[in-house]
């Protein structure tokens, strides 16, 4: 992954927001871990497509609620900075990989 730095402030996460994102990552990490363990098992392929296909929408609904944020926060600054336009296309870019 490239880390871009950005000119535009980030409006830093409450402690509450990171401990929401966290533990639905610490889950999802779970769910992967149990994935590794099926397919040791030798599980029903079948079961393990199901349990990838719950991973990848709850990694889905992670980036959108970050993305909600972002949206709320860094492009609403963004756009009363005069920086909208920039601000809306660097979003639209990534939410375009949530498409493929």
């Amino acid at each position: 992954m490239a880390n871009q730095k950005h000119e535009h402030p980030v409006t830093p996460r409450t402690k509450d927001e990171k401990s929401a994102v966290t533990n639905r990552l610490k889950r999802i990490e779970g769910q992967v871990r149990g994935i590794q363990k099926m397919v040791e098992e030798d599980r029903y392929c079948i079961d393990i497509l199901v349990q990838i296909s719950a991973i990848n929408a709850a990694l889905k609904k992670v980036g959108f609620s970050i993305a909600e944020r972002h949206t709320k926060h860094c492009v609403t600054d963004a756009v009363k900075s005069g920086e909208g336009n920039e601000a809306i296309e660097e979003l639209m870019e990534v939410l375009k990989q949530f498409s493929k």
